[in-house]
């Protein structure tokens, strides 16, 4: 089995995830500044889109081209691999909107963080269930618990993050660490994969990796356009983009 040789592959992942994170955190600070309950809600929404869609699943998609094994081809099942993209949309919406959609606490930061980091590991595990081939999956417990606990923390931070970056350049700070928690989670995931050939089960028949490239970057291209079309259709005031609310009148 062959995963996480340095090169492209890493790059590509870790900078698709670095602009998910950025168009989250934009996302969130609409969010924040949003004077009507129906605003907040679909720039939370947006945020989990840009972070769970483009930043966390976009990105595991990705460097999972550089997943091989040897001797037997690697295929994914279509339906497992829509309900992992599906499972980190969901998750982070929901992590989100507890810190977003009422008032801020330790509290709710922590749990907010429990929940996506948790929901964000089941969604990479069910990936990797998505991955077809002439053999079986097995994973060190200790490092699935590791990875965990890096998503948890991930997950915190970004919430955090959301809440309390102000100006562009702690943005883009931010969104760095961010990426280089998502796929350090990512790559901890996969070190604790171990693979076990059986040339006796039949052929894998899922849809091969090339064949599943061009449908998905095409959306995730869809996606970060309408994202950026969003934002730049939606200016706030100056005082907004802080997270003030504007004065009453």
């Amino acid at each position: 089995m062959s995963h996480g040789s340095p090169g492209w592959i890493l790059f590509l992942a870790y900078v698709t995830s670095v602009v998910g994170s950025l168009i989250g955190l934009a996302c969130a600070q609409r969010a924040r500044a949003a004077e009507e309950r129906s605003h907040e809600v679909a720039w939370t929404a947006l945020g989990a889109v840009a972070i769970g869609g483009i930043a966390i699943w976009l990105m595991h998609f990705i460097a999972m081209l550089d997943f091989t094994i040897g001797g037997s081809a690697v295929t994914y099942s279509v339906p497992l691999t829509v309900l992992s993209a599906v499972l980190s949309i969901l998750v982070v919406y929901l992590g989100l909107s507890i810190v977003t959609l009422a008032r801020f606490t330790v509290i709710r930061l922590i749990c907010a963080g429990i929940v996506a980091g948790i929901g964000v590991t089941v969604m990479h595990y069910v990936g990797m269930a998505a991955v077809e081939f002439q053999g079986e999956l097995s994973y060190n417990p200790a490092l699935v618990a590791v990875s965990a606990g890096i998503a948890i923390a991930a997950a915190t931070v970004a919430f955090w993050f959301t809440l309390r970056v102000e100006s562009a350049g702690a943005m883009v700070l931010a969104g760095l660490a961010m990426g280089v928690a998502v796929t350090g989670m990512h790559y901890t995931g996969m070190a604790a994969a171990s693979v076990r050939m059986d040339m006796s089960l039949a052929p894998s028949t899922g849809a091969g990796v090339f064949s599943v490239v061009f449908p998905v970057f095409t959306l995730s291209a869809l996606a970060v356009g309408g994202l950026l079309w969003a934002l730049m259709a939606s200016v706030p005031d100056p005082i907004d983009v802080r997270g003030h609310r504007p004065a009453p009148r």
